[in-house]
């Protein structure tokens, strides 16, 4: 059996980030906490924790951390049950930070309703990691999150997938940008020499389009704008195009302050929610929240 106040201590310290505030929130001093661990390590063998800043998993770490996870997942279902009827139904009688990974867009857009519900229904709380639609998956695979908005249709192992429906994207510009960049030329020759607005190094949706609209992908100025709200404020403020979440950008394009660049021609990207395959309410519950909010928003697959 593995030690579970050393699992704890284990969890903590990979929740938190350091061995210092994993000991506060323990009540111990760091030196107990690193004790734990390493009698841990030294039990099963191997190295679980590399010891940086912040503190991270190796993969043998990060499959105990999921392990601890499930583990106080299904302890707190048990004790919601087991309460007295009196208590039932009190709400943060039992709250947890749920770790969740979501892409920046559905957290601008629909997750955010997704969260109102499930902490009215549960109580619970959730830790989001930001990632890209494309790489939330990765959470899953380390262990660090027990459910992720993701591109990804193949579940993670021991997960499952539901279908949430498509976000639509749309290469939108101020009318200003167009008129300097796009007047009287090709869009080759437009998108060859306009600024371009990129999330960060993992988005390679901007280029997706190119290759899609003018048959190449090219190397423009760009601006790395990390922030849902802030790609959609620089596109306004004329600094670039770039691709936006029609539901994010409907009233700017609405009201004329964006234009659609690239008339019928958009990018759609399918997103699911993959979460453990874990007999829990509380994973029952936000997968239900999840996919309430995001059929309220997202087009039918």
């Amino acid at each position: 059996m593995i030690d579970l106040v050393a699992l704890r201590a284990l969890s903590t310290v990979l929740r938190l980030g350091s061995f210092e505030r994993a000991a506060r929130e323990l009540h111990v001093t760091p030196s107990a906490v690193s004790q734990r661990v390493k009698a841990l390590e030294e039990r099963l063998g191997c190295v679980l924790l590399v010891r940086s800043a912040p503190v991270t998993a190796t993969p043998e770490g990060a499959r105990l951390y999921r392990h601890y996870l499930q583990i106080e997942m299904l302890e707190a279902d048990l004790q919601n049950d087991l309460q007295p009827l009196a208590e039932a139904g009190t709400p943060g009688s039992r709250s947890r930070s749920i770790p969740v990974a979501v892409n920046a867009d559905s957290l601008a857009t629909w997750f955010i309703p997704a969260m109102v519900d499930f902490h009215t229904r549960s109580g619970d709380t959730l830790a989001l990691h930001v990632d890209d639609q494309d790489h939330t998956r990765e959470w899953l695979k380390n262990g660090t999150v027990f459910g992720a908005v993701t591109a990804a249709a193949e579940p993670v192992g021991g997960c499952r997938v539901d279908a949430l429906g498509v976000m639509r994207y749309v290469a939108a510009v101020s009318p200003a940008f167009a008129q300097r960049y796009f007047s009287g030329v090709t869009l080759a020759e437009g998108f060859r020499r306009a600024p371009m607005l990129v999330y960060n190094q993992k988005d390679q949706m901007q280029h997706r389009f190119l290759s899609q609209v003018i048959g190449e992908d090219c190397t423009p100025p760009q601006w790395w704008v990390p922030s849902a709200q802030g790609f959609l404020d620089a596109a306004i403020a004329g600094l670039g195009w770039g691709l936006h979440p029609v539901p994010l950008a409907a009233a700017a394009l609405k009201a004329g302050t964006l234009a659609d660049l690239c008339p019928g021609h958009s990018i759609s990207v399918a997103l699911y929610w993959q979460s453990w395959r874990l007999d829990s309410a509380s994973v029952r519950t936000l997968r239900d929240c999840v996919w309430r909010a995001a059929s309220a928003v997202l087009e039918p697959a």
